[in-house]
């Protein structure tokens, strides 16, 4: 359903430099699949998503939707396949527009895309509302009348207006009261249990809604993808440094830690000059001498069935 080949993202700054926000990376999601994609803010995750959709356009690489090079496309065959995807944001109160009533946000895409009006388009908003728990008085309120939670509520309706068959979700609870996110979220799990065959990349840095949410988990570390998996994979045994910190970081219920804690020194390098070599090699405790700052590593299979970016897997196999 989605296809990602070699995808860089690149935003120039001044004559000969420019920020690598996504440098080169590869993935697919297949029909029905439920994929999530963490990491740190500033790794970029929304960036892939937005690029995914063609929101921002790639540097090189490219992009498939339903087989559909999405890459270089432009007006009616780029339209025809964002009937297909949709896409839902971090921040419903900037998503939706101050001057329009909560019918017009959700009926948008339905006025620009297909041919209901009148009373089928009247009940066809109705229903999409219903659908994500929100009664019909809220038909013709204003963005500001409605909390964070009805307003992402309206979001997601408007986002399937259309019944797409591939959804980005740029954290879409993260803005929320922690009550608020469990109730999206049961919402999220329930539409996919509703529509197995509409495939979802879900964007988080929280690794615990991905686990609740996603089938299959990609880590990202700036730029680029550095282990990829089936989620229990990568949770019970995760092979990359990096993945094993942000697993070892994760809260759980009663103070209990999850095994030895892993505390990354310094911060993410800067996209617009990444270090030589593997890029997390600075914040690494097993970085290699003389190797992992020099050669950059490749994306490959480990014994524990997921695919890793890192010269540990060479060194354990010796």
């Amino acid at each position: 359903m989605l296809e990602i080949e070699d995808l860089k993202v690149h935003f120039p700054i001044g004559r000969d430099s420019a920020v690598r926000a996504v440098d080169g990376i590869s993935l697919s999601l297949g029909a029905g699949e439920r994929v999530g994609l963490v990491g740190e803010s500033g790794s970029g995750k929304s960036t892939v998503g937005k690029a995914a959709l063609r929101l921002l356009s790639p540097t090189s690489g490219r992009i498939k939707i339903a087989g559909v090079d999405i890459t270089k496309a432009q007006g009616k065959a780029l339209r025809h396949v964002r009937r297909k995807a949709q896409m839902i944001f971090q921040d419903p109160h900037s998503s939706l527009n101050p001057r329009m009533t909560i019918f017009r946000s959700v009926a948008e895409p339905l006025i620009l895309h297909t041919r209901i009006r009148g009373r089928a388009l009247n009940g066809q908003v109705a229903a999409l509302l219903e659908r994500v728990g929100l009664p019909g008085q809220f038909l013709h309120r204003f963005p500001h009348e409605l909390s964070g939670g009805q307003k992402q509520r309206v979001c997601i309706a408007r986002a399937l207006a259309l019944d797409p068959t591939l959804l980005v979700l740029d954290e879409p609870t993260s803005a929320l009261d922690v009550s608020v996110q469990a109730q999206i979220l049961e919402f999220l799990k329930e539409l996919h249990g509703q529509r197995p065959d509409m495939t979802s990349l879900f964007i988080s840095h929280d690794l615990a809604v991905v686990r609740f949410l996603c089938s299959r988990v990609a880590v990202m570390y700036l730029g680029r993808i550095v282990e990829e998996g089936t989620t229990e994979q990568v949770f019970a045994a995760p092979q990359h440094p990096y993945t094993r910190a942000l697993l070892s970081a994760v809260p759980l219920p009663q103070g209990r830690q999850s095994g030895n804690r892993i505390r990354l020194t310094g911060d993410i390098p800067s996209p617009a000059n990444p270090p030589s070599g593997c890029p997390f090699h600075p914040r690494c405790p097993e970085a290699i001498a003389g190797v992992c700052d020099v050669m950059e590593p490749v994306f490959e299979q480990s014994g524990a069935g997921t695919s890793v970016r890192c010269h540990l897997l060479t060194r354990n196999a010796a």
